[in-house]
């Protein structure tokens, strides 16, 4: 049987990137650390400097807590449009680790004016002791592109390279 990955190329680097830049949300998989199951939630995010999901979380959330606990994690970007079979819409998974930036931490500052740039309404509780920014330290990604468009890519294929347009 032929494998239905095909070799990575510029067009599906160029559309995962697009689906990161253009994230506002994505659905957060973790493992529950009560129950050893997966959890799933939805979290804010913006692109990072980097061109990788940057979020904001706090410690009182479910999501959190199982990330303090085991920092593995996924995340699934891209919406279906209006119309047709959500299924044919790209999409693109992350697999990866968690990495929280708390407040004081060196990066903190310059990571939450980057994260205000993207989402400004953060400003109203960015500056809460219990909130962190929360990078997902990428290992390997997932790209749907649609019907039969499917790729398997590295972390290089994500980082942002130059400005991409919305």
């Amino acid at each position: 049987m032929t494998s239905p990955i095909r070799p990575t190329n510029d067009e599906a680097r160029q559309l995962a990137r697009k689906l990161i830049h253009s994230a506002r949300h994505g659905a957060l998989g973790v493992l529950d650390p009560a129950t050893a199951t997966p959890l799933v939630s939805r979290i804010g995010l913006v692109p990072g400097p980097d061109g990788l999901p940057l979020a904001l979380v706090s410690d009182l959330a479910h999501h959190t807590v199982a990330l303090q606990a085991n920092p593995a994690c996924s995340i699934l970007l891209g919406e279906p449009g209006g119309k047709g079979d959500p299924l044919t819409w790209p999409r693109l998974s992350l697999q990866g680790t968690a990495q929280f930036i708390r407040h004081g931490d060196p990066d903190h500052g310059a990571l939450a004016i980057h994260y205000l740039t993207h989402s400004p309404k953060a400003k109203l509780y960015i500056g809460f002791a219990d909130f962190s920014l929360l990078r997902i330290r990428v290992l390997s990604a997932h790209l749907n592109g649609g019907f039969g468009k499917a790729f398997v890519l590295i972390p290089a294929d994500l980082t942002v390279v130059h400005s991409l347009s919305t």
